[in-house]
């Protein structure tokens, strides 16, 4: 069939029109993708139960961002399976940069220690940075018999598999220490594993759970009251919101060094404009008064890591805990 002349030229005009419209809609897309966002609250995913380090933590973050994005960043507890059950959630969620994960060291631990759990950082996410670290304090209650490391081992040693840990769950800093403990120590202390650090407290304090090696920020205030006993610190050298207690190394257990540290990461897939505009508001979060404060306080030391920079770090530690797990035959 012919097209005649006027037909012709009116195909071409809607022809570059469509290009024309569509060389303009890319740049604003782009534009879009980095300028709107955030347009409505961005849901922070913490693996743990409130009260512990890790939701202490999230909360004055999210706090500071919301203050950067001009959107609440609103904290969403979903615990269980030593935090598997939020990474997962947050792994099958869109990757629109609404859906985030705080993520620490038991989440670098679970991909070696849990076989049927298939989550893998390097397939399912996308660093945004590194937040800060801290370290393990080894505390006892008041009522148990001992006053140092060297007592704790010799209470384990007289009294073989009979005394119990509290941990935050099967695969946190928490149990490995302890196991690492044991290990080095040759003791066999038995874990009772909780669903966060925060549940833990209250059976440490009444002396239900005589013994734990916990993060620092919620028994400090129980330790200088005398509430709770600390023996020793787990870092390689001693603490600065506790530097009175030696380091376990210093008690006589050499290469041991277990610090807890926290990062921030976001779905595989999600805009990299996106992520950027995550970082920065977590950077500047990180350097306002009110979070220094809390750092401070809790006994946060910050670890201010770019998404390229934290994903190597994720990746090192998952292979330097996945050969910890190995060799302590903790793989469930």
């Amino acid at each position: 069939m012919k097209i005649s002349n006027p037909d012709r030229r009116s195909l071409l005009r809607a022809t570059l029109a469509g290009a024309a419209a569509s060389v303009v809609a890319s740049p604003m897309r782009s534009a879009l993708a980095q300028g709107a966002y955030p347009t409505r609250p961005i849901k922070l995913v913490v693996g743990f139960a409130p009260g512990g380090p890790t939701d202490i933590l999230g909360r004055v973050i999210g706090k500071g961002m919301s203050d950067v994005l001009g959107e609440q960043v609103v904290i969403e507890n979903r615990t269980g399976a030593g935090g598997n059950i939020g990474t997962d959630a947050v792994a099958r969620s869109t990757p629109d940069g609404y859906t985030l994960l705080l993520t620490l060291l038991t989440g670098a631990v679970n991909e070696s220690l849990f076989k049927n759990f298939k989550i893998r950082f390097s397939e399912h996410f996308e660093s945004v940075g590194g937040i800060a670290q801290t370290g393990l304090v080894l505390v006892v209650h008041p009522s148990l018999p001992v006053k140092s490391v060297a007592d704790l081992i010799k209470l384990g040693k007289d009294k073989p598999g009979e005394l119990l840990y509290a941990t935050a769950g099967a695969g946190t800093s928490t149990h490995l220490a302890a196991e690492l403990f044991n290990m080095t120590a040759g003791i066999k202390m038995a874990p009772v594993h909780y669903r966060g650090g925060g549940d833990t407290i209250k059976d440490l304090i009444s002396g239900r759970m005589p013994i734990m090696f916990s993060t620092i920020p919620p028994v400090l205030g129980f330790v200088r009251d005398g509430q709770l006993r600390g023996l020793a610190t787990s870092g390689s050298k001693r603490d600065f919101v506790l530097p009175e207690l030696p380091t376990i190394v210093e008690s006589g257990l050499s290469d041991f060094d277990v610090p807890l540290w926290f990062g921030l990461i976001a779905p595989k897939g999600t805009p990299q404009p996106v992520i950027q505009k995550l970082n920065g508001a977590m950077e500047r979060a990180m350097a306002t008064p009110e979070t220094k404060k809390v750092f401070e306080a809790q006994g946060f030391t910050p670890m201010p890591m770019g998404p390229d920079a934290f994903a190597k770090f994720y990746v090192a530690e998952a292979a330097r805990w996945g050969k910890v797990v190995h060799a302590l035959g903790l793989s469930q």
